[in-house]
């Protein structure tokens, strides 16, 4: 997982003939989260239910349908967490995953980037985990280990080639009538923004980015962001100007957080 991770700088993007595509296009039933929706993150320990927001976001190995029906029927919007970018020895399907497109590790236990240029190999292993997704009801995909092309993956990966992988996740989770949102990838926001439903962020107040999804926002999508090191007294002011849907979490993103905009600790 990316969370707390920082990318290498990089300094201009190249505007990139051919690489763009258009969006899917518009499904009539797929979920949309408005900018200022407020929600959970919850990837470690017993999951709590009881947070009273409308979405949540858990992963999506570890919750199946039941979990994901309760929460429906407490009237919340349900996002399915995945490694698309990334390479995790303990998934149940791990093993599917060749030898050749497993890369460096990206400073988490067990996890290793991918050569996200093999899509002959990669497409087939993410439309499944995806339709795993749908198939337990998920509304939504937070894909994540997005942007690769910027650390040390052991592959030599361009912004091209990011930009073309991630619009394949994108489409694949379109296919599948699921929402999917864009993991971190600042720098090719302007270029994505189009084919993705709202965005996930981690620690853009504390790199001082965040004006930086104001795309997302003013396309009417959801930004769900987290700090781990800042005070919600250090950040709150800003998204609320930004129209960001922030909390303060702890490295483990377990059950704890504090909300902005009230800036108040809720256990759930």
């Amino acid at each position: 997982m990316t969370r707390g991770s920082r990318a290498l700088p990089v300094a201009v993007l190249i505007l990139l003939a051919g690489c763009t595509s258009a969006p899917e296009p518009a499904g009539k039933d797929r979920w949309r989260p408005e900018p200022g929706t407020r929600w959970q993150w919850q990837l470690s320990g017993r999951l709590d239910p009881t947070v009273d927001v409308p979405v949540y976001d858990i992963d999506g190995f570890d919750h199946g349908a039941a979990a994901v029906d309760d929460l429906h029927r407490r009237g919340r919007k349900v996002i399915c967490y995945l490694s698309t970018g990334a390479w995790e020895d303990f998934r149940p399907d791990a093993g599917k995953f060749p030898a050749p497109v497993r890369g460096k590790g990206n400073g988490w236990e067990g996890e290793y980037w991918l050569d996200i240029r093999r899509t002959d190999i990669l497409e087939p292993l993410m439309e499944r985990r995806i339709e795993m997704c749908a198939d337990k009801g998920f509304d939504a995909v937070e894909p994540d280990n997005m942007d690769g092309y910027r650390n040390r993956t052991g592959f030599p990966l361009t912004a091209a080639d990011q930009l073309r992988y991630n619009r394949l996740i994108a489409r694949i989770a379109h296919r599948h009538g699921l929402a999917v949102g864009l993991k971190n990838d600042l720098g090719q926001i302007p270029e994505l923004e189009p084919d993705f439903d709202f965005a996930v962020n981690e620690q853009c107040a504390q790199y001082d980015e965040c004006e930086e999804l104001t795309p997302f926002v003013k396309a009417g999508k959801a930004v769900f962001h987290v700090e781990y090191e800042l005070p919600v007294a250090r950040f709150c002011a800003d998204s609320r100007r930004l129209g960001l849907s922030s909390l303060l979490k702890k490295y483990e993103l377990g059950v704890w957080r504090q909300e902005c905009p009230k800036g108040r600790a809720q256990n759930g």
